[in-house]
């Protein structure tokens, strides 16, 4: 495989004590590839002069979630990163393995984000999670992961976090995302395990993997703004256009057999029980079969596949506290 490499990674020293009111870049080697050729991961900061929290903005833990590299590009090409008080720490592509072969997973077919805390000399996907937790996590406050829906899953905008945690509650609903997600910590994720260390860390889903929606990118970059001046960072961010619905249980309706699978419920709609959300039939015109909402809900995510498998998972819908 061209992308096998060895697992032995190359030195590597962060330093976050630079010069302030100045855009850092800092490219650490990560690994090589067969031929020798060094993979690194840019990583940006910048500090006001004046004292605040620091802040973690990263993209890309999954390869072909571009959104968030977009969102993480035009926060730099914008200079958004300028705060007026405390440090902003910047990945735009944490996984650059999955990045430029258009791949959720690295090169050895693991998860980045179910292999945190990692181990120094584990398996690539565990190296990555250990550089971070090693080296990134102990330096911030918080933190803002960019997301996007997993292959043909599209995520209407949300963000995940622990809301019977005040400080992860207190940036979900300063983000104001349209959907605010109840969501429990997963098992060797970095929200978990930074958790554990007494950091916050917001995730942010939208859109579809390996495509670019101005929707997606809008609210992100607004919803960052947003948790910056809720922790006095920035002085300005944008008002929110609609109050976020908070949804404290989700669930998904999956396919009660194989074929053709149309959506009909629109992304992040309301639907009421009994209403059709999409229709699966087969290729010869000989069946055709409603599936319907089994409560009042909102639709969270749409499973864009067109064609599908019988349990596979199809609309992810969210009811709110009665």
């Amino acid at each position: 495989m061209l992308l096998s490499l060895l697992l032995a990674l190359p030195k590597y020293a962060m330093n976050f004590d630079l010069k302030p009111e100045k855009l850092h870049r800092q490219n650490i080697p990560t690994a090589r590839l067969p031929s020798g050729t060094v993979i690194e991961i840019p990583i940006f900061s910048y500090e006001a002069k004046k004292e605040g929290p620091t802040m973690l903005l990263m993209a890309g833990m999954h390869g072909d979630e571009i959104n968030g590299v977009e969102i993480m590009r035009r926060i730099i090409a914008q200079k958004l990163y300028q705060v007026d008080a405390g440090r902003v720490i910047m990945i735009p592509v944490f996984n650059v393995f999955g990045f430029i072969n258009f791949s959720r997973e690295v090169p050895d077919g693991k998860d980045v984000n179910r292999s945190f805390p990692g181990t120094k000399n584990g398996s690539l996907a565990s190296q990555f999670a250990h550089f971070l937790m090693q080296e990134i996590v102990p330096h911030i406050d918080y933190g803002i992961d960019f997301h996007t829906g997993g292959k043909l899953i599209n995520n209407y905008p949300q963000v995940r976090a622990m809301l019977d945690d005040e400080k992860s509650k207190g940036l979900a609903n300063a983000f104001a995302a349209p959907f605010i997600i109840n969501s429990p910590f997963r098992d060797k994720s970095l929200r978990k395990e930074a958790g554990k260390h007494g950091k916050s860390i917001l995730v942010y889903e939208a859109a579809e993997s390996l495509k670019l929606r101005k929707h997606a990118i809008d609210e992100g970059l607004s919803g960052m703004k947003r948790v910056m001046k809720h922790l006095k960072m920035i002085a300005d961010a944008p008002t929110p256009t609609r109050e976020p619905i908070t949804i404290i249980k989700s669930t998904w309706s999956r396919a009660g057999r194989a074929g053709l699978h149309y959506a009909q419920a629109r992304n992040g709609a309301f639907v009421k029980k009994g209403d059709v959300l999409g229709v699966i039939s087969d290729p010869y015109g000989e069946y055709e079969k409603p599936m319907k909402a089994s409560h009042d809900c909102y639709v969270l995510s749409i499973n864009n596949n067109p064609v599908v498998n019988r349990g596979d998972a199809l609309f992810h819908t969210g009811v709110v506290p009665s």
